[in-house]
């Protein structure tokens, strides 16, 4: 899923985006983890987010402070994907450009990176990783691929079951 940010995004809209794959933001959006300021802990998931995204003690100033990011910083530590003066049109051109690719390599490569990247023991995402190459590989989507790029085509893959 790609988010585009633009405006204001704080408590829960941010925990939101933070749950997209890729996140673009203007360079002028506002973004805070700002339960804090209501007396809350944030919820809806960013336990899980965001220790992918920040550094601990980052993680615990913005949630301790409640301080707004702009769009240019929040890419800076890492919070969003890039930033834009037109984030839609990026965010468009980029979901275009992965439309065009297997979509059952992207929806295996999705799949790997969600279930190794969050905390999956070494050897359990080793033997993911194989069982997800040995269902793509001979598949008729991944023959498309070769064989378009073999032939210098754009590849007319078919829907993922």
């Amino acid at each position: 899923m790609i988010t585009v940010i633009h405006g204001n995004c704080f408590g829960g809209g941010l925990q939101i985006a933070l749950g997209a794959d890729i996140r673009y933001a203007t360079p002028d959006a506002r973004l805070s983890i700002m339960e804090v300021k209501w007396g809350l802990v944030p919820d809806m998931g960013i336990t899980q987010t965001l220790p992918g995204l920040l550094a601990a003690d980052v993680a615990k100033e913005l949630t301790f402070t409640g301080r707004i990011l702009s769009g240019t910083e929040a890419h800076d530590l890492g919070l969003v994907t890039g930033t834009a003066d037109d984030p839609l049109s990026r965010a468009l051109d980029l979901a275009h450009e992965i439309a065009a690719k297997s979509p059952h390599a992207v929806r295996a490569a999705k799949q790997l990176y969600d279930e190794t990247w969050s905390g999956a023991d070494p050897a359990g995402a080793l033997l993911l990783e194989s069982k997800l190459q040995v269902e793509l590989i001979g598949s008729p989507n991944q023959l498309e691929a070769v064989h378009a790029g073999m032939e210098r085509r754009e590849p007319r893959f078919t829907d993922p079951d």
